[in-house]
């Protein structure tokens, strides 16, 4: 075997780069604080999706464990159509469920990675569209 070889091999296809290892340790071991702080700002965004969807007529679930929400779409349209409306009508990006296979049709999935104040914005545009 050259030598070295059995290391650049390891490091391309048989497990993370070191430095990333002991990054992930660094954050496992040290202060949790950042987590609980990020924790609050995702349930306070997902609080106000869900409420403001609410409000309009539309029923998402509560997400378990994520910073998406799946919001069931009127049954008169398909997902890539409610998809389309709500960017074309309101200017607010989805993803729709049918791109995640036939168990997301009739479904839309909203991230919520944007600050509180464009979420409710979002929700106020979505809401001058006639669902």
């Amino acid at each position: 075997m050259i030598q070295g070889l059995g290391q650049i091999k390891s490091n391309i296809d048989s497990g993370a780069f070191n430095a990333v290892q002991y990054a992930g340790i660094a954050a496992l071991e040290g202060d949790q604080g950042c987590v609980a702080e990020m924790q609050s700002v995702y349930q306070d965004r997902r609080n106000a999706l869900l409420d403001g969807l609410r409000k309009i007529g539309l029923n998402p679930e509560m997400p378990k464990a994520t910073f998406y929400v799946w919001c069931p779409i009127p049954a008169k349209y398909k997902s890539k159509e409610f998809t389309t409306l709500l960017l074309r009508e309101a200017g607010v990006v989805t993803t729709p469920g049918s791109g995640f296979g036939e168990p997301g049709e009739g479904y839309v999935r909203l991230a919520l990675t944007v600050s509180r104040e464009r979420i409710e914005e979002a929700v106020s545009r979505i809401a001058k569209i006639a669902l």
